[in-house]
């Protein structure tokens, strides 16, 4: 089952090829009076929620996350707050569903904050197998143990051919040495199994020379793990992150009221473009083959007509026109988010068909 699972998600991959933001969410979404219901899609550890509970009086917020540690969290801030707050386990795929098991009618929500990626508690958490820093078993599941047929990690390095796993990496983790990192990880399996974090990042340190383990830098040109990209790729992959973040992006819009508001961090350019296409009407029906492929060159004229030809009828209104980097000071408390983007957007009332 599990060889299986892997296989299927490994046949959309292409071959080729805390709180941040605190100043701009308060004045993008918190501060918006007329928000009565907001829906927080990334629970997390709570922090979000928390202060949009504190700066929105008379406010309800439904609280979705997949993680059952951090429904766990939202009950009890459910206990501190009742009547003001609803968690909610599940992915966001399975958002439309259960919102209308609560009889919650779509166009009804006023506000939607969505913080993709992992949460600093998984990161924090050594047995959750998502720190690079802090060994622990190879799992990355944001789902726990919820789904015990679906595959971890180890199942990913240990299961996978070398082009497969040279394909996720060069597709999610966007790792310019996917090939070389792959026939180290294949290697290594043959002598014994992968099943820790620092396991896996020996390996993939393993696999260059020590002047370039040291030698890699962030965008911020700050020194960077040389298996990052690999533990983010894997990451994604295992989470079927993107196809998920999409669908949680259609259950937004689907939920919202018109006028209501969506604000959206990511973390990573794979996140960030998903959602930048989305909310500008880019027709997203074939995720794979139209995220990870280049546009098509040509005249500007040409480039226009494609575009207008492939987009429906624009849902949003962006707040912003360009994406919103978090301030100094915010990134001096909170490091994890010096690479996080925000877009915020308004809904529009529009009659035409699903994107």
């Amino acid at each position: 089952m599990v060889l299986q699972t892997i296989q299927k998600r490994c046949l959309r991959v292409p071959v080729k090829g805390l709180l941040i933001y605190l100043s701009c969410l308060k004045r993008y979404f918190i501060t918006w009076t007329s928000t009565q219901v907001v829906l927080d899609m990334t629970f997390g550890g709570g922090g979000h929620t928390k202060a949009i509970l504190q700066q929105v009086s008379e406010v309800t917020v439904l609280t979705l996350d997949r993680d059952p540690t951090a429904i766990s969290l939202a009950q009890q801030l459910a206990n501190a707050h009742p009547g003001r707050v609803t968690p909610l386990l599940g992915r966001f795929s399975e958002l439309e569903v259960l919102l209308a098991n609560m009889n919650i009618k779509p166009g009804s929500i006023d506000a939607v904050l969505l913080d993709a990626g992992c949460s600093s508690m998984q990161m924090d958490r050594a047995e959750r197998g998502f720190s690079l820093s802090k060994d622990g078993p190879l799992d990355m599941r944001m789902d726990g143990e919820r789904y015990p047929d679906m595959p971890c990690a180890a199942d990913v390095v240990n299961t996978l051919d070398q082009q497969a796993l040279a394909s996720i990496l060069t597709a999610y983790g966007e790792e310019k040495h996917a090939r070389k990192i792959a026939s180290a990880i294949v290697e290594a399996r043959r002598v014994s199994p992968i099943t820790r974090t620092q396991q896996l990042a020996g390996v993939v340190a393993g696999a260059f020379p020590a002047a370039v383990v040291y030698k890699r830098k962030d965008r911020l040109n700050r020194s960077a793990n040389i298996a990052t990209k690999t533990f983010q790729a894997l990451r994604i992959f295992v989470n079927d992150e993107l196809n998920e973040l999409h669908a949680g992006l259609r259950a937004a819009q689907a939920a919202l009221r018109p006028g209501g508001r969506l604000c959206v961090i990511t973390f990573h350019s794979l996140e960030d473009r998903l959602v930048k296409r989305f909310l500008r009407g880019d027709d997203l029906s074939n995720l794979e083959y139209n995220h990870f492929n280049p546009r098509k060159k040509g005249t500007l004229k040409e480039k226009l007509a494609d575009e207008e030809q492939d987009r429906s009828i624009v849902y949003w209104v962006p707040l912003r026109r360009k994406v919103i980097f978090p301030e100094k000071d915010d990134v001096k408390k909170n490091p994890r988010g010096r690479s996080a983007k925000l877009r915020a957007a308004l809904r529009q009332d529009c009659h035409s068909r699903n994107i």
